[in-house]
């Protein structure tokens, strides 16, 4: 006669070894809980190593990092907001990350909130502006960053060359022309790339 499967050796032994063994899960919130190194918790900004690129937005698949563009201070700033209400913690902005440290993954996991701004944050960059025709060029740190990368191979590039030159405090901010046209005597300008094809060939 077989005997149910409840009452089978294999299964009194496993109900009898749960019986008397700890439980599995934590004691939190009445203790901390320490997540293991791996643990993928909230992504947060690094303002310091962040250069304001926008690839974390970009890479994120519930789009909940916005990009926006401010152009009508005195200083053009480009601002990174991260809506973790919409974040499903996958770690794709701190994968793709140029630099690997201006977005990365935490150890927080109570995040908790009660308003809108609390499930919000923030980083702020001031914008590079094209000096021939004021379009929206790059975040400064972002350009520094890459002469820095490619070090003396971004002397081939006039706009990279003198925002590293900027932030040495070495180049000061150039002037615009007159009627946005480029000329060859712009060459040392901070361009965009469409400027930069029409002053090479302007007379």
């Amino acid at each position: 006669m077989m005997l149910p499967s409840f009452l089978q050796p294999r299964i009194l032994a496993q109900a009898l070894k749960a019986l008397f063994s700890a439980p599995y899960t934590t004691k939190f919130p009445a203790e901390p809980f320490e997540p293991i190194d791996a643990f993928r918790g909230r992504p947060r900004f690094h303002e310091d190593d962040c250069i304001g690129c926008g690839a974390c937005a970009n890479v994120c698949p519930p789009k909940c990092i916005d990009i926006v563009d401010d152009l009508e201070g005195e200083t053009p700033k480009r601002r990174l907001i991260q809506h973790l209400d919409g974040c499903i913690w996958c770690g794709q902005c701190a994968r793709y990350c140029p630099t690997g440290k201006g977005i990365q993954m935490s150890h927080e996991y109570d995040c908790a909130g009660f308003k809108p701004e609390d499930f919000e944050e923030r980083v702020e960059k001031e914008l590079l502006m094209c000096e021939v025709c004021g379009e929206t060029l790059a975040p400064t740190d972002q350009l520094r960053w890459l002469a820095k990368r490619l070090g003396p191979t971004a002397y081939a590039n006039p706009t990279l060359l003198l925002a590293g030159g900027q932030g040495l405090g070495l180049v000061g901010p150039g002037v615009k022309s007159h009627d946005g046209t480029p000329r060859r005597g712009e060459r040392m300008a901070v361009q965009c790339p469409k400027c930069r094809r029409k002053t090479a060939f302007a007379a």
